[in-house]
């Protein structure tokens, strides 16, 4: 049994853990309980903890109080999402009380858990049990009573994470949401992950390494002379059914009449597509009607071909791929920090995803727009970053999802030039309303924060996305495919697209209701848009509607009315 370790353990012990729940980060996701496609604890954690083993990598420390020093720095900078933040915090006070160590025992562990967990909940404005924080305060305590009776740190982290699975297996019942979807916990999940993954680099274990992806499908350009390239783009995809027995004739029909060279495989769950046409987005497009994107690859078989006659590189998926890997690895090259002077009192940065939504919040002041917030979520570091890049003395944050306001408010603490105001709006439409609510006149930064914040409360915000698992959530079965709509966050109605527009019409518009926005995502036309429109003046003829192509991703329309 290792009884102590120094410096360079501990940096390996970092690099064994993000390497460990990268492994594992789907099963993470798979947790999430509530069935819209956003799930990303288990990718959050591993992109949060993948920036602190990056910094093990770059650098040797002479003890370990530094190296946790580090790591905790690298961790907050890099939290992605509420399960990214709340690590990071964990680390933090675990360094702070190791900060004068040169290495760590057992009892060294259990202060520093506990320490961990002190600054976990002291973060946490209303911290339930079933959650990380249950798991991780349950393990620390469970630590302390380890150390006294053996001040081995490989004893007492084994008996830490022994107590942790029990806390993890126990929140099923502690959370009536994770009970009704027979789950555990994901954040409690990733933290113990990454603990045994600590450990078993302590034990000499060999470090998990990531699943070699199955040899795509590609086409043999070499064999193709460009000009006798008919259909350019070669596609695949894959789409997971709604219910085994979908009819994908009419489907196979559509698709040989845009292209050819098709093949379309399947089983109970998905079908697999393989097409050559000119027009892939129709083609994935239509896949939707059929059920849930899932995969999609594209590459131009044309500019291909006359890359590799001309001996160029030849640019694939495989290139994205690497860039992916290189990223979730923190292996990236980072881009050089740019520190705008103060030209302003007051400045604005916005976090958003989809070009016409970015294009929104531009027109109505926002200096900076953060791509993300639905299926990826920024890091504290990105927040940081368009902050400094902000040419104001004040800079006002909108993170427009309850996920990002944690890595936000922790950009506060970091900002060393500029003074940083987050105001917690948790979705677009409270986003757009805070900012038509700016003054640029207010003198104190206080009350326009106020304001701000006073806007965003008197707007109801809906969303209508589709299912992303089978689930059971406020006493309703919801099956995988269908339309789910969302009011104020908890769910409205689930099932046929037309059913659950109307629900949350209904549930939205009152007699009161004077103004409403339509923002349609990608793959929504202007007609569909249009028919929501409609649905809406059913419920109010006076009301005003204001319908925008805000091309975001996920969710095919956000509403909002006031």
């Amino acid at each position: 049994m290792r009884q102590t370790i120094d410096a360079a353990a501990f940096q390996q012990m970092v690099i064994h853990a993000a390497a460990a729940i990268r492994a594992e980060k789907q099963r993470i996701n798979d947790l999430n309980v509530f069935p819209v496609p956003d799930g990303d604890t288990g990718t959050n954690m591993s992109l949060s903890i993948g920036a602190a083993a990056a910094e093990m990598k770059k650098q040797s420390f002479d003890t370990v109080g530094k190296a946790a020093q580090a790591t905790a720095s690298a961790l907050l900078r890099g939290a992605r999402g509420n399960s990214g933040v709340i690590l990071s915090l964990l680390f933090r006070g675990f360094a702070k009380a190791i900060k004068e160590r040169e290495t760590m025992d057992g009892r060294d562990l259990a202060i520093a858990l506990d320490f961990g967990v002190a600054a976990a909940y002291k973060a946490v404005m209303k911290p339930a049990e079933g959650t990380i924080l249950t798991v991780s305060r349950l393990a620390a305590a469970r630590a302390a009573g380890a150390a006294r009776e053996d001040n081995c740190f490989e004893a007492v982290l084994e008996a830490a994470i022994q107590e942790g699975q029990l806390a993890l297996a126990d929140t099923v019942n502690q959370n009536p949401v994770l009970k009704k979807a027979g789950v555990v916990d994901a954040g409690g999940a990733g933290f113990l992950l990454i603990l045994q993954g600590m450990l078993n680099e302590v034990r000499g274990e060999e470090m998990p390494a990531d699943e070699e992806p199955a040899q795509a499908e590609k086409a043999d350009f070499g064999a193709i002379p460009a000009e006798d390239i008919t259909f350019a783009f070669d596609t695949v995809f894959i789409v997971r059914k709604p219910s085994p027995n979908v009819n994908l004739e009419p489907f196979r029909t559509y698709l040989n009449g845009i292209g050819d060279s098709l093949v379309i495989g399947e089983d109970d769950e998905a079908f697999k597509v393989h097409v050559h046409t000119n027009i892939p987005g129709a083609a994935l497009t239509e896949a939707q009607k059929y059920g849930t994107l899932e995969l999609a690859k594209i590459e131009n078989m044309r500019t291909q071909a006359e890359d590799l006659a001309a001996g160029r590189h030849v640019q694939s998926t495989d290139d994205l791929d690497a860039v992916e890997q290189e990223l979730e690895r923190g292996a990236a090259m980072p881009e050089e920090p740019v520190k705008a002077a103060p030209e302003k009192k007051y400045g604005y940065v916005a976090v958003c995803a989809g070009a016409g939504l970015e294009a929104v919040f531009k027109d109505l002041g926002v200096d900076g727009v953060i791509s993300g917030g639905q299926t990826m979520n920024p890091s504290t570091e990105d927040i940081l970053r368009e902050i400094d890049r902000t040419p104001a003395e004040i800079v006002f944050v909108l993170p427009n999802n309850k996920n990002i306001i944690m890595a936000a408010e922790q950009a506060v603490h970091l900002s060393e030039e500029k003074k940083v105001i987050v105001v917690p709006t948790k979705t677009i439409p409270q986003g757009i309303s805070a900012m038509l609510a700016v003054d640029p006149e207010t003198e104190q930064d206080s009350e326009l924060a106020l304001a701000m914040l006073d806007a965003a409360k008197h707007v109801r915000s809906g969303q209508v996305t589709y299912a992303a698992r089978d689930s059971e959530f406020d006493g309703k079965k919801i099956k995988q495919g269908e339309y789910l709509s969302l009011c104020e966050g908890k769910l409205c109605a689930n099932g046929k697209e037309t059913s659950v527009l109307k629900k949350l019409a209904r549930e939205m518009v009152s007699d009161d209701s004077a103004f409403a926005t339509v923002i349609f995502g990608e793959g929504v036309t202007e007609e569909q848009a249009a028919e929501v429109e409609n649905l809406l003046h059913k419920e109010n003829k006076e009301m005003e509607i204001n319908v925008i192509d805000g091309g975001q991703p996920v969710y095919y329309y956000i509403i909002s009315v006031e």
